[in-house]
């Protein structure tokens, strides 16, 4: 994935994630849409953006 963050070393990148989450989808339309995702994946990637976020501070 060219160095971009991936959940559990899928093919499915952190930011694709953050694009499903702004895009209105909820964390269960996500699931379902995505079974081979966890809960705790989706609240990974917010984690991980919330500390990119605050890298800084």
């Amino acid at each position: 994935m060219n160095g971009k963050p991936t959940i559990r070393n899928m093919r499915f990148s952190v930011a694709d994630v953050l694009a499903l989450l702004v895009s209105g989808m909820t964390i269960d339309e996500i699931l379902s849409d995505y079974p081979y995702l966890e809960r705790e994946d989706i609240l990974a990637c917010l984690e991980y953006a919330s500390a990119v976020a605050n890298i800084n501070n």
